[in-house]
């Protein structure tokens, strides 16, 4: 192949390529028993699905199950921020009918709830910074359309740095100004991408509305995203509560871990959060929300009689079994590494999402939604045989709301990263401040010693 020829590119169905690749797969096999043989925790999992131990964090706290006398007994999960219970921050600004992202924010990157003076002053300084700099928009964005907004946000918080006059500094005082900007800016990144997406991939109108600095950021997104700029208090405050749900949940889910990996390389805040995008970007972690959606649609096409129990189940006997949804095998929306018999974000979730079901007359879908989770881990521990106490997970409501809330399904995931960057912040910071040791895990070698070969002679 010639790979220098002008303007080549690779065809991933020709004849070359699949030769290629038939040759990786020859020489590139490690089987599965070896993983138990040499006791290689696979994904960091213990043999019992806990996580490997990897560091000790003051900011959040997922709690699913207890251990007695060395078994895992499942337990009513709870979400707690800096040790405040993700429930009674929801249920107090749900009670005062005020918006709570901000305060979440504060919480988690100083480690206190903010005083009333605080959060205000706090406000107003993200309010601030929504704006991008100056002719940011036009070059990084408008320019270079990306069909996924994903993609865009992680490029485009990458191209920050070329915009910051100090951006390596490893300071805690110019690490949380970068903080700060970015948890500001990133809504504004997303609102820009997906605007630009729609007009140059959608052919559709485009537009972009100034920032207003009185609205809370929930309010500011519904602002850029909708062409009147119309919006209700109350889908306002629900769009809230999903962001106070997922701003945060410890340093053991990929995407934050993998912020707190590049971080303890003494990285900028950039290529560290950038990373952290990358890794929510998977389906099998905040892509998951949008894999939930589809895997809904495609039951609501194909089963008759959305109440029928027997027929949910036998269709959902075909996704586990590989035969349909995306042949994964996975029922997405179902089952958590840490939560067992619930999932706190997910229950709230729920209270809110038939609450706006009802108004939205959607009561059936949501039906539906209720019946699959109800006769999902069923239906697992009958197709693998595996009794595993399962529950439906944030990502399994998360998208219907979005939906109902009229948020375009191209920004379900990327609504999560403008969420958990402020967990992802305050998670740099405390590697930063408390590690102080690059993480250089191990991985055995199986490959056996063999003599070179001269090329003439292969």
């Amino acid at each position: 192949m010639n790979l220098q020829a002008e303007n080549f590119s690779i065809d991933s169905n020709s004849p070359q390529l699949k030769e290629l690749c038939d040759e990786y797969r020859r020489n590139n096999q490690i089987e599965p028993e070896k993983y138990n043989l040499y006791n290689v925790k696979r994904g960091l999992r213990n043999p019992d699905d806990t996580g490997v131990m990897a560091g000790l964090t003051i900011i959040c706290n997922v709690h699913g199950y207890v251990v007695a006398d060395g078994v895992r007994v499942p337990d009513k999960g709870r979400l707690t921020y800096r040790g405040v219970d993700i429930n009674d921050i929801v249920n107090a600004c749900v009670k005062e009918n005020r918006f709570g992202y901000e305060e979440v924010a504060f919480l988690l990157l100083f480690g206190k709830l903010p005083t009333k003076p605080q959060l205000q002053e706090f406000q107003g300084i993200l309010s601030r910074c929504r704006d991008l700099p100056e002719y940011f928009a036009e070059d990084m964005i408008i320019k270079a359309p990306s069909k996924n907004v994903m993609n865009k946000l992680a490029r485009s918080v990458l191209a920050l740095y070329s915009y910051d006059e100090n951006p390596e500094e490893q300071t805690l005082e110019n690490n949380m100004r970068q903080s700060i900007q970015l948890i500001a800016r990133l809504p504004t990144i997303m609102t820009y991408a997906y605007q630009v997406k729609r007009r140059h991939f959608d052919k559709q109108s485009m537009y972009f509305h100034p920032v207003d600095t009185r609205q809370s950021t929930a309010e500011s997104i519904l602002n850029a995203i909708r062409p009147d700029r119309s919006f209700t208090d109350e889908e306002a405050k629900l769009l809230d509560i999903c962001m106070m749900l997922h701003a945060e949940h410890g340093g053991g889910n990929n995407s934050t871990f993998a912020t707190r990996v590049l971080t303890s390389t003494g990285t900028d805040i950039y290529s560290a959060i950038a990373a952290g995008i990358g890794s929510l970007k998977g389906p099998r972690h905040g892509g998951a929300n949008h894999r939930v959606m589809m895997m809904m649609s495609e039951i609501m096409q194909n089963v008759k009689d959305w109440e029928d129990d027997d027929e949910v189940s036998a269709y959902l006997a075909k996704i586990l079994r590989g035969e349909a949804g995306d042949h994964s095998g996975l029922i997405y929306g179902i089952g958590h590494a840490v939560y067992t018999l619930s999932d706190p974000r997910a229950v709230l979730l729920h209270k809110y999402a038939r609450e706006l079901a009802e108004k939205k007359g959607m009561l059936k879908k949501f039906g539906l939604f209720e019946r699959v989770e109800k006769l999902a881990p069923k239906m697992f521990a009958k197709v693998t045989g595996k009794n595993k106490v399962m529950c439906a997970n944030v990502d399994f409501y998360s998208g219907l709301v979005y939906e109902m809330l009229g948020i375009p399904s191209e920004l379900y995931t990327p609504m999560f990263a403008v969420s958990r960057i402020a967990g992802w912040c305050a998670h740099r910071m405390e590697e930063m401040m408390t590690c102080g040791r690059i993480m250089r895990p191990a991985y055995r070698s199986l490959s056996q010693r063999r003599p070179y070969v001269p090329i003439d002679e292969r």
